[in-house]
């Protein structure tokens, strides 16, 4: 069966449980109305739209509404990496306006007053009209209950290019250096609180968020907009429904109205711009965990689960070829960080590796965010010289000196082999 074939039976199935959902239409009837020439496929997005979001950004062309200075971002088009070099004197948190960005599409434009989050499903009790269906406005959301958490945002993808420049196996997807992660304040309300008040059932399984940027065209494909499901127990553990970033509203890029912000699982997790929330009492799927974000390659099973957690990482805050003179003391600076808990010790090497220093860790040292870091070095010789930073975590994760290759380029979580130029 093709690709194509399975995400249209999977689309149709979709369809039905929202036709049921919102309308109180059946398989049989559904079928009865089609055969009776009613479009009831080109009708959905009337039916259903919680918003009108324009399908592209609304200044221009750009993938990107705000600014990307070059000195702060390496600009790919419709995604920008934040440049490590420009953040060494920013505090712990990244400033919205230095965030990275990673769209799938381009930034929509969404009216705050007509914005609705539909939560709907199986997964949820009927309520006064015999529906799983409750919508939420942003007033509604900004009057529950609030909690903020220290956060970091880090695309699956963070590392990629590494894959070609340090092991010679290229990958396909964005060439990400290491500034494809950022760390903000966030302000929201728990996904357990809106998944309570909508009348989650106690035999729900997997809730399945999505957002409200264009369709993601693919090889002739549409696939829908982006959404991946979420199992019940993550979503009510920790899963945020932000409306505020570091003490300000959701800046367009990173999800105005409103995002979900996922605590240590890969980025494509946190949708932007959400939407919807289907709660189902099965399994739910989509291409972005069946097909996208999971390790296929040589080295890996047929039947490898979709990317949930990130791993541990360290990065240097400099440029790589940077020019340090010889003979003075220099400083220097990183961060590091991992999904599974703060990080223990962070050693640095000026040697290639040869032999290894432990640098002082500074600041806060949050699981789920990153520990700062530094290390005086006085170099004597001039010429080429190679850095290196490893991390240990809490539960003893050491970044290894190579990982296995896979076909997205996901995951990169070796020491990165970091050239300086002394003079």
């Amino acid at each position: 069966m093709s690709d194509e074939r399975v995400y249209f039976e999977d689309r149709g199935e979709r369809l039905l449980r929202e036709l049921h959902a919102t309308h109180g239409i059946s398989r049989r009837r559904l079928l009865q109305l089609t055969a009776a020439g009613v479009p009831l496929l080109t009708g959905l997005g009337r039916l259903t739209a919680p918003a009108r979001a324009q399908a592209g950004p609304a200044a221009g062309n750009r993938a990107i509404l705000k600014p990307l200075p070059p000195g702060w971002f390496v600009n790919f088009g419709s995604n920008a990496e934040m440049r490590w070099d420009s953040v060494g004197e920013l505090g712990y948190t990244i400033p919205n306006e230095r965030f990275f960005v990673r769209n799938h599409t381009s930034t929509p434009s969404i009216g705050a007053s007509s914005w609705r989050l539909r939560v709907f499903g199986s997964g949820l009790r009927p309520g006064r009209h015999r529906t799983h269906t409750v919508e939420f406005s942003l007033d509604d959301l900004q009057r529950l209950p609030a909690r903020t958490m220290t956060a970091s945002i880090e695309c699956a993808g963070n590392g990629r290019s590494y894959f070609a420049s340090q092991q010679g196996t290229p990958a396909g997807g964005t060439p990400w250096h290491l500034g494809a992660i950022g760390v903000a304040q966030w302000r929201g309300v728990p996904l357990a609180e809106v998944l309570e008040r909508a009348g989650l059932r106690r035999r729900a399984v997997d809730v399945l968020p999505e957002g409200l940027d264009s369709n993601v065209i693919s090889g002739g494909v549409d696939p829908g907009r982006v959404r991946r499901p979420l199992p019940v127990r993550k979503a009510l553990d920790d899963v945020l429904l932000a409306y505020e970033m570091n003490g300000r509203p959701l800046p367009a890029d990173h999800g105005f109205p409103v995002r979900l912000v996922v605590p240590n699982w890969v980025g494509v997790a946190s949708i932007k711009w959400l939407g919807r929330i289907e709660v189902a009492d099965t399994p739910l799927f989509s291409p972005w965990n069946t097909q996208l974000y999971r390790l296929t390659g040589p080295t890996y099973p047929p039947d490898q689960p979709p990317l949930t957690r990130q791993a541990v990482k360290s990065a240097f805050e400099l440029a790589q070829g940077a020019q340090l003179a010889a003979g003075r003391r220099h400083v220097l600076t990183g961060r590091s960080w991992s999904a599974d808990g703060p990080i223990e010790k962070v050693e640095v090497s000026v040697d290639r590796g040869a032999s290894w220093r432990r640098a002082s860790l500074h600041g806060p040292n949050r699981r789920g965010a990153w520990v700062r870091w530094s290390m005086p070095w006085m170099p004597a010789v001039r010429g080429a010289h190679e850095l290196r930073a490893r991390a240990t975590d809490v539960t003893g994760t050491v970044q290894p000196s190579t990982v296995p290759f896979n076909d997205g380029g996901y995951m990169f979580w070796a020491v990165v082999k970091h050239p300086v130029l002394v003079t």
